[in-house]
């Protein structure tokens, strides 16, 4: 832990100052229809699902301090949301097994807009836009036929969200799904896992897991190309990631196999080459609960963040020579989002936030939310 206090002691003030002025001023959460946020000016801006204090769910637009510049209720619990820089909407998506997302716009006064996915279809609490902003790119479980879909939806309706259409994505339990600006494609992790929401989160097939990364061309829907760990290692759910800037895709594991095993938890993936595994020296990996619950890179993409809140540990890796380059113990520490070029956002399930300095080792709790808890995943608007 870092004690250098200089630059940091008046980030910290500066941040605790707006949440001050804000209770000073008796100012509420704004509602869409008479305010509006636009990341990308000013104070960094994040966004995160969360269960707040009184045991309800919500969707949150924070600063960095935790303070809220937005937010809206949700029916049950959110995961992860799809963020378009460009025209300022965001979709926050259910956890599995429920089917409810939201659409957000921060650059217009509408009302947001709440859609379901299809009777016999559930969102995997994730999505992508494409790069026009266009469509959304949502993973769905087609429980019926035991395999996973790439639902497709129309965003340019301001008063609706359509359903245009869907295609495979060539494997069972599509979690997070990326859009690969080099390859022009999108990146599906297939985690391998069959469930059915009449059995709510129960994993119906840990003996024959086949989970697999598979590169898909949006406009037909064809596979691209598909690469899985070796046979030995089946039972590690692939199910976070994301891009480097020479873009490797990142892949963080959860392990379905005995506890007693150590298998490797991250992984890199490109269209045209094997997976490489990462390793660890086996007392790290042994504090690591065999789970990787988020995976994030930094502004240029030279870093990449595994939290593992199961183990109480976020790690660093060196994306060009893929070396571990620094641990942080942070309890149930899953959320993260860029601050910098070495700099990270940190989330936990005790509702606190904290800024983390890769080099310098420096940790430091930016804000809290009293009584909350901060869900699985942080996004950087």
């Amino acid at each position: 832990m870092g004690t250098n206090q200089g630059p940091h002691l008046s980030r910290r003030e500066f941040l605790r100052g707006l949440g001050s002025i804000a209770i000073l001023a008796g100012s509420t959460l704004p509602t869409m229809a008479s305010s509006q946020w636009q990341a990308g000016e000013g104070e960094p801006l994040f966004a995160s699902a969360l269960r707040k204090p009184d045991g309800t769910y919500a969707f949150s637009i924070l600063m960095e301090d935790g303070t809220a510049v937005f937010e809206h209720a949700l029916p049950d619990r959110g995961h992860c949301c799809a963020w378009h820089q460009q025209t300022g909407k965001l979709v926050a998506f259910a956890r599995r097994p429920d089917n409810f997302a939201v659409l957000i716009n921060g650059r217009s006064r509408t009302e947001p807009i709440a859609f379901k996915s299809p009777t016999n279809r559930h969102f995997y609490g994730h999505g992508v836009f494409s790069p026009d902003g266009r469509l959304l790119f949502a993973p769905e479980n087609d429980w019926s036929a035991k395999r996973g879909v790439i639902g497709v939806y129309d965003m340019s309706d301001a008063r609706a969200v359509h359903r245009i259409g869907e295609f495979p994505s060539y494997g069972i339990g599509p979690h997070e799904i990326l859009w690969s600006e080099m390859h022009q494609c999108l990146v599906v992790a297939n985690g391998g896992i069959l469930t059915h929401p009449d059995r709510r989160r129960q994993k119906l097939n840990i003996a024959s897991m086949a989970p697999n990364i598979s590169f898909i061309d949006p406009s037909s829907g064809s596979l691209i190309a598909q690469h899985q760990l070796p046979a030995h290692l089946h039972q590690v759910s692939l199910r976070h990631m994301a891009l480097d800037a020479l873009g490797k895709v990142w892949v963080g594991g959860q392990y379905e196999g005995p506890e007693q095993d150590l298998p490797p938890l991250v992984s890199c993936f490109s269209v045209d080459h094997e997976p490489e595994l990462l390793e660890l020296p086996e007392q790290l990996t042994s504090s690591l609960n065999n789970y990787v619950g988020s995976v994030s890179t930094s502004k240029d993409g030279t870093v990449i963040s595994t939290t593992c809140p199961r183990g109480n540990k976020v790690l660093f890796w060196e994306t060009a020579t893929k070396e571990l380059i620094g641990t942080q113990g942070i309890d149930d520490g899953c959320g993260v989002a860029a601050l910098g070029k070495r700099e990270f956002l940190i989330t936990d399930g005790s509702g606190t936030l904290r800024y983390v300095h890769v080099d310098e080792n420096y940790l430091e709790v930016t804000g809290v939310r009293s009584g909350a808890s901060w869900d699985n995943h942080l996004t950087a608007l």
